[in-house]
């Protein structure tokens, strides 16, 4: 493994890279409040046959967390993105972005359709579709936002874990979910609520109305017990030219954390398609 920090734009950006240089890239994106941390197994499963660039995304993690919402906008990801795979001379990658990071996988499929090879979105959506629901998930976000840098990481966390999104997450063995709670108290204030402000679902553009543009292989994965994505993946799948679903019972929203052999299982045979 090969961790560095590689400034972007004037970001300071957190990468780990894992296998052969001259092997099928993927990258890995993660969710909001996550790291790359959050893929270790997954990178352990993958990284034998593949090479795997895990990025924190900005306000996450170590990657810098600037004063201000601007940087954390949809184009301002993309074109990190773009200029960090530059960088590391990572040509036709498969992205692989889980909720928060599937959206910015999405944004970057729209912007640079040509320079991925796939796209894998795990328990994610192309944004909201109607100005109205943009408008409201805005306002929740600010609050939620503001409730952050007035509380601090540890109240949050509190509260966030116990969302209904998460109640599956309740079967994991207790060394696991001290894992993903540790991964989400190692957070910033400013960054988390800077990224909700900056590209909460509210924010970014709806991506809904160019689903029928990707052309290249798209793999949605769902966790059974997670309706919510389930039947967005539905949506999509009918939008979507070149498109597997899979669900994987007994998983919630994070599959690769709650059922990570499986979830690595249904990669590894999607990104057979692309192996050098």
């Amino acid at each position: 493994m090969k961790s560095d920090m590689i400034e972007i734009r004037g970001l300071s950006t957190y990468v780990e890279c894992y296998g052969e240089k001259q092997s099928q890239a993927v990258v890995l994106l993660h969710g909001f409040t996550g790291s790359a941390n959050t893929w270790t197994e997954t990178i352990q499963q993958l990284s034998k046959d593949y090479y795997v660039i895990a990025i924190e995304l900005i306000g996450h993690g170590r990657t810098a967390s600037p004063e201000g919402t601007d940087r954390y906008k949809m184009e301002e990801q993309t074109a990190d993105l773009h200029n960090l795979l530059r960088k590391l001379q990572v040509t036709q990658p498969v992205l692989l972005g889980y909720s928060m990071g599937g959206r910015v996988a999405a944004g970057y499929a729209n912007a640079y359709p040509e320079e991925i090879a796939g796209l894998i979105l795990e328990s994610s959506s192309p944004g909201l579709r109607t100005e109205e629901e943009r408008a409201a998930r805005r306002e929740s976000d600010a609050k939620l936002a503001n409730r952050i840098e007035n509380e601090g990481i540890e109240k949050f966390v509190e509260f966030w874990e116990a969302i209904p999104l998460f109640d599956s997450q309740k079967k994991l063995s207790e060394e696991r979910r001290l894992a993903v709670r540790n991964e989400r108290l190692n957070q910033k204030s400013i960054g988390l609520a800077n990224s909700l402000r900056g590209i909460g679902t509210g924010s970014q553009p709806s991506y809904w109305e160019e689903l029928k543009n990707f052309s290249f292989p798209v793999l949605l994965l769902t966790g059974s017990e997670d309706m919510k994505f389930q039947n967005i993946a539905r949506e999509m799948t009918c939008l979507l030219p070149n498109v597997l679903h899979e669900t994987i019972k007994d998983a919630g929203h994070a599959i690769h954390v709650e059922k990570p052999r499986q979830f690595a299982t249904m990669i590894r045979s999607f990104l057979k398609q692309f192996k050098n």
